[in-house]
């Protein structure tokens, strides 16, 4: 059976560029239209409903910037990827679509494969996102079952966005847990520090997560610190209307249990991995728990993007010898690396490490 084609809407007042880009998008067997404005492309979005959208900034009727916060406002249209073509390449005028929510900024001029590069990217980023979504760690998933007992309404009116800096902490451990998180954007990561100064990460959580969950459900104190490894946005659930929402609905409820139930099984095995394993091992894991978790389960070859400190903290011990480890799988051909970006060549490779 054929898989039906990606539809893609390319917003463009300069009909030569449209037309060219056009017929490359067509070429990589992409179902495009297009619009010569702003006015026609937000009519056409919201008419259509495409896969994926591209649109020039500077065009008369309306720019890209109120394309792209129209789209954003409705709901029909709040999460197709976007991307921004133009010619305006100032890091203000960048910083002001990403703040809109545009999904990547493409400057003119560029070559085809920058161009579907870019594409493809953001379509595989939507599709786990997408994926997340339908699976037990959903908050859209949750409060689908959660309309059908009226308690939507309460819990978004209750529940407030905040954005988070890079490397700022969300709660330390300690913390009297007061909030339930869900990630909306970027990256967190939890980490236990012993009383030796040594650090271990023991989760990371991307958007379609839930996490300082456990400490809300058992009523203690957040065991472990949480912070940003990029910019994010989080939903804030008080703990009050979180436990509301689990004692009027059995079925919310018996999702969260079998998430911490599968937390605590995850901390198992990763305390036998830290006691039994070897770096060589750990690290391997440490790696394709990072591309399953960024890339999906049928993902062989991708690109992670984490820092050496972060992965210490993983496998729980020195950046000096996670230094050495990687180099020793760049020479087997297993990964390669520039600079905090870590290419894996074959996941299937990388599982085969022995101690």
């Amino acid at each position: 059976m054929n898989t039906p084609k990606k539809t893609l809407l390319l917003i463009e007042d300069n009909q030569d560029i449209r037309e060219s880009t056009a017929e490359i998008l067509t070429l990589a067997d992409f179902s495009v239209t297009t619009a010569e404005n702003g006015r026609k492309g937000v009519e056409m979005a919201q008419a259509d409903l495409p896969d994926i959208i591209l649109c020039d900034v500077m065009m008369p009727e309306m720019d890209g910037y109120n394309v792209l916060y129209l789209l954003r406002k409705n709901e029909n249209t709040a999460d197709i990827p976007f991307i921004f073509l133009t010619a305006k390449a100032e890091r203000a005028d960048m910083r002001k679509g990403m703040d809109l929510g545009a999904d990547d900024y493409l400057t003119k001029p560029f070559d085809d494969m920058e161009l579907l590069n870019a594409i493809e990217s953001r379509l595989q980023k939507h599709k786990r996102i997408m994926n997340s979504a339908n699976n037990s760690h959903a908050f859209e998933g949750l409060l689908n079952e959660a309309r059908s007992a009226k308690l939507l309404t309460d819990l978004s009116g209750k529940s407030r966005l905040r954005n988070y800096n890079k490397k700022q902490y969300i709660y330390q451990d300690g913390d009297q847990a007061g909030y339930v998180y869900y990630v909306k954007s970027g990256k967190i990561r939890t980490s236990l520090l012993y009383p030796d100064g040594r650090e271990i990460m023991t989760g990371i959580f991307i958007p379609g997560d839930f996490f300082g969950y456990e400490s809300v459900l058992l009523n203690t104190p957040y065991p472990e610190c949480a912070e940003t490894l990029e910019l994010a946005e989080l939903h804030l659930i008080p703990r009050d209307e979180f436990n509301a929402l689990l004692f009027k609905d059995p079925g919310i409820a018996k999702k969260f249990i079998q998430l911490l139930s599968g937390n605590v099984q995850e901390k198992q095995e990763q305390l036998l991995k830290l006691a039994y394993n070897s770096v060589r091992k750990r690290l391997a894991d440490a790696l394709i728990n990072l591309a399953r978790k960024f890339w999906g389960n049928e993902t062989d070859n991708c690109e992670i993007k984490v820092s050496r400190d972060d992965l210490a903290s993983m496998v729980g011990t020195a950046s000096e010898t996670i230094s050495r480890t990687l180099a020793d799988f760049k020479d087997e051909k297993l990964i390669e690396k520039e600079g905090s970006v870590i290419k894996i060549i074959s996941v299937e490779k990388l599982s085969r490490v022995r101690q």
